[in-house]
């Protein structure tokens, strides 16, 4: 008789609101098991009781990710009840528009701390995780990684370092003959929580989501759907992709 294969662990951060919160229901739905955290604890915990109700199994965990100590904590209970993650989605990263010229060290500071260094962080873990096994690691980047909008220098910077971060890695693990992947995803405008958050303003918000028809937090969720079904002879290196009016 054969063994029961238990399912895959993935890990999503950021995972209480926007696109991590899509990519963890989709995820759920295709029958992983799913380590989720974020800062607010209320919103994970509505989130945890979805996923459950599909049927998933959940571990969650306020996570700081400006704190090193806070990361490996959940990487320890983890391991601990699944021993470790096959699927890691570094999804958490905000903006703050502060410009080069003007802007508050503590913004740029946070940018840099969430987006560049709580990623290397993760990935570091998780590829701990996934020596022996292999896996798959998912950077959410950004277009911002790819083009410098004005204003957004640090933040574009922290993305443009997520995408050589990304080939970093996959040289890296070519080296030494890694059965892990590793992808990244660079959405352009998506409906979420992120543009008033930039711009410090609900009103700039709905006039930016009110110029024509933007990306939609599952549209993320369903390319990493695709990224995770590829064979594994398959690497994706790097999805951008932008609503079909945005020129930029």
């Amino acid at each position: 008789m054969n063994e029961k294969v238990s399912p895959k662990v993935a890990l999503v951060t950021g995972a209480s609101s926007g696109i991590g919160k899509a990519i963890a229901l989709r995820l759920a739905t295709d029958g992983y098991r799913l380590a989720i955290c974020a800062r607010r604890q209320d919103k994970l915990q509505q989130l945890a009781e979805k996923l459950e109700g599909l049927g998933a199994e959940v571990v969650t965990q306020g996570v700081d990710l400006r704190q090193e100590a806070s990361i490996l904590s959940f990487f320890d209970k983890i391991r601990q009840t699944w021993g470790g993650v096959d699927v890691l989605v570094n999804n958490a990263g905000l903006g703050h528009k502060e410009p080069l010229m003007s802007g508050e060290t503590e913004a740029w500071r946070e940018m840099l701390e969430v987006n560049v260094l709580a990623l290397c962080i993760c990935t570091r873990e998780a590829v701990q995780d996934m020596e022996d096994k292999g896996g798959h690691i998912i950077h959410i980047s950004s277009m911002s990684g790819h083009r410098v909008p004005l204003g957004s220098g640090v933040y574009a910077a922290s993305k443009y370092a997520v995408r050589a971060l990304t080939e970093a890695l996959r040289q890296e693990l070519r080296q030494a003959n890694s059965r892990i992947k590793i992808s990244a995803i660079s959405p352009g405008f998506v409906e979420t929580e992120f543009a008033e958050k930039y711009n410090q303003s609900e009103e700039k918000a709905k006039e930016l989501y009110s110029r024509f028809p933007m990306l939609q937090p599952e549209d993320i969720a369903n390319a990493v759907g695709y990224l995770l079904s590829q064979p594994d002879y398959v690497q994706v290196h790097d999805i951008l992709l932008r609503p079909t009016q945005q020129m930029s």
